[in-house]
């Protein structure tokens, strides 16, 4: 059957979009440049003939926000009575009613005040987004749920705002807005962040280099997690199996016996020297328990959890088997397993599981480690 030029220029077509695309610009501090970021690629967007609206800006008073404010439509605050004062929040069913192409808000851990649609900010972005709506906004690392009691333990200073994990997975990019504490100091010192008469506060508090330091890398490990998602899911919809090994990745397998401990030893020394993510696995399989050394294999875990192992558990039957399905599942690049001077039956069970490892796992990096004890290890 032959497709006119309307039906071939509807199969070519991107599907229909039936959500609006949230993209989070994220800082480890006040100060980075978010909302300047944000009101630069609105007014990018606005030039490439894009309907952009601001639902919701704070300028702090800051004159390079206020100008860039200023080129772009903005959407009249919803005015609330809160215990006497007037508090200014986003009108969210104008933002519906005027149904822009991509809406703009600023500070997405907000909390609304009392009489507003949502109780949180981030909620009225789902709304948005339900709406078919893009929406840009920006947080920083400090309020994302699972982070802010480290963050407190960090700085000493509570987080009484937070946005829930899923919020950032749902994302469809996650962008750092990056500098370095030196220069964020130097931000302060001119004034550009805070009022004058606070900087001396500031930077003998939130802003101290260790605090700045720390938060930064939790916003960068955030950051590059979210990229890990991102080609995980492209691995799987292009269904490539080999693994691109962009980021190391080490599992040590261990079992009962107490020699399991320099095994781990070994995988956090490699895991230190090239800067990988740790895992310890063993096999939940019945008669891996060692008569012998009676509760040796839950120290062998704690052992791995001082280091800041992953510890999991597999299963299945067969030691090889189960171990090349996890390097499969969580995209491993290096292996290390345990080789004692065992005779007899326990070295040849060890090179069939080996091999059956080897048959069954995609392309890595396999270290297999020598031990001088009597028993497999």
């Amino acid at each position: 059957m032959r497709r006119s030029p309307e039906q071939w220029l509807e199969k070519a077509s991107p599907p229909e979009k039936k959500e609006g695309v949230l993209k989070i610009l994220l800082g480890y501090a006040p100060g980075v440049g978010k909302t300047y970021t944000m009101l630069s690629e609105a007014n990018r967007r606005r030039r490439r003939g894009q309907d952009v609206v601001v639902g919701f800006v704070e300028t702090h008073g800051r004159k390079p926000i206020e100008d860039l404010l200023s080129t772009l439509e903005q959407i009249p605050k919803r005015k609330l009575m809160y215990k006497g004062i007037i508090f200014e929040e986003m009108d969210v069913d104008a933002i519906l009613e005027r149904r822009p192409g991509v809406a703009l808000v600023d500070e997405l851990a907000h909390t609304n005040i009392e009489g507003s649609k949502h109780a949180k900010r981030y909620e009225d972005v789902m709304e948005l987004l339900a709406a078919n709506i893009d929406v840009l906004t920006t947080m920083n690392i400090q309020h994302m749920d699972s982070l802010a009691p480290l963050v407190q333990s960090i700085t000493g200073i509570p987080v009484r705002e937070t946005v829930p994990d899923w919020v950032l997975k749902r994302a469809a990019e996650v962008v750092m807005i990056d500098l370095t504490p030196e220069a964020l100091q130097n931000r302060m010192r001119r004034g550009d962040i805070y009022p004058l008469e606070t900087i001396d506060r500031a930077l003998a508090n939130f802003f101290r280099p260790g605090n700045l330091i720390a938060l930064r890398e939790l916003a960068l490990r955030q950051v590059a997690d979210a990229v890990d998602r991102d080609l995980g899911s492209y691995l799987a919809t292009k269904e490539i199996s080999r693994n691109w090994g962009v980021r190391e990745r080490i599992a040590v397998s261990i079992n009962s016996h107490p020699d399991s401990q320099y095994l781990i030893a070994r995988g956090a020394r490699l895991a230190r020297a090239v800067g990988a993510e740790l895992y310890v696995v063993y096999l939940d399989a019945p008669g891996e328990a060692n008569p012998e050394n009676p509760g040796s294999l839950a120290a062998n875990i704690r052992f791995a959890q001082e280091l800041e192992a992953k510890v999991e558990r597999l299963e299945g039957g067969r030691l090889g088997e189960a171990v090349a399905e996890f390097v499969k599942e969580r995209r491993i690049t290096q292996v290390v397993f345990g080789y004692s001077a065992a005779r007899g039956w326990r070295r040849y069970f060890y090179l069939s599981e080996l091999n059956r490892f080897l048959r069954r796992a995609p392309a890595v990096d396999l270290h297999i480690v020598t031990q001088e004890s009597d028993s497999e290890t």
